[in-house]
């Protein structure tokens, strides 16, 4: 396990986070951050409440200042690039935030095709085609793409919002509590159709969330933010650290059951 770098040796990671630390409401959030992301990898963050994990997303995707630090994605240290080289690495990255952040007044296809308006010029007979693809692609019927989001369940706006980051087929993929307020069964059928996306697509996946279940079936690796700063390791290599937060998280009443369930050895 480590603390989140990765040695000289190793390809070079998707996202290089260094020396991070970012402020909310006067508060300390980060501090001295350091993160690799690897190419391909799915990697689950974790962390108690009011650790950050959401802001974390929030500062690599541009949505939240950072005081100090580097955060280099692709290659590209985000801070130093112009506005046109900025749009150009969001291209190649799709987000799913919390809530969906569907626009309402939009239907499913309509809101699939937002990002495609901003970054690409392409004929409306075109992007039509290409939400519908994309629709069917996260497993929803023909018609969801000409509902609005009020119109849908939550598992199916879900899988809306998520349609609409697949919309211009990008290589990193953000995703915020993405079975937050789903039940079991939707947030297992979810957790699967990652899975299943992740390597038809060959994507890299930054999720953050809460739910054992998912660290459990789909990530590679995860990344628990305890003391404002970050440890990083395979789900076996976090069971034995002894830092009482991770012991209680992963060896508490429900982190046993989900390990259990999924068929992981709990103990020593």
């Amino acid at each position: 396990m480590s603390d989140g770098s990765q040695g000289n040796g190793a390809a070079p990671p998707i996202i290089r986070i260094r020396g991070l630390k970012t402020r909310l409401g006067g508060r300390a959030i980060h501090r001295n951050l350091d993160l690799d992301v690897r190419r391909g990898e799915v990697l689950g963050v974790v962390g108690g409440s009011g650790t950050g994990k959401s802001v974390l997303l929030r500062a690599v995707v541009g949505l939240v200042p950072i005081r100090a630090g580097t955060i280099e994605v692709f290659g590209q240290n985000l801070a130093k690039l112009n506005d046109q080289a900025r749009r150009q690495v969001e291209s190649r990255w799709g987000v799913l935030f919390q809530d969906g952040a569907l626009f309402s007044s939009l239907t499913v296809a309509q809101n699939i095709e937002v990002p495609l308006k901003e970054h690409l010029h392409l004929s409306p007979e075109l992007m039509v085609e290409i939400a519908a693809m994309k629709v069917a692609l996260v497993g929803l019927p023909a018609d969801a793409g000409l509902k609005f989001p009020s119109q849908l369940s939550g598992g199916m706006r879900k899988r809306a919002a998520l349609a609409r980051a697949l919309a211009l087929d990008p290589e990193l993929l953000f995703l915020d509590e993405p079975t937050a307020g789903l039940d079991p069964i939707a947030a297992a059928s979810f957790d699967n159709l990652i899975g299943d996306l992740q390597k038809s697509l060959g994507l890299t996946v930054f999720l953050v969330t809460h739910d054992l279940d998912t660290l459990i079936t789909i990530c590679d690796r995860i990344a628990v933010l305890v003391d404002k700063k970050i440890k990083i390791g395979t789900m076996e290599e976090l069971l034995r650290d002894p830092h009482p937060w991770i012991q209680s998280y992963f060896r508490g009443p429900r982190g046993r059951s989900a390990l259990a369930a999924q068929g992981v050895a709990g103990e020593d």
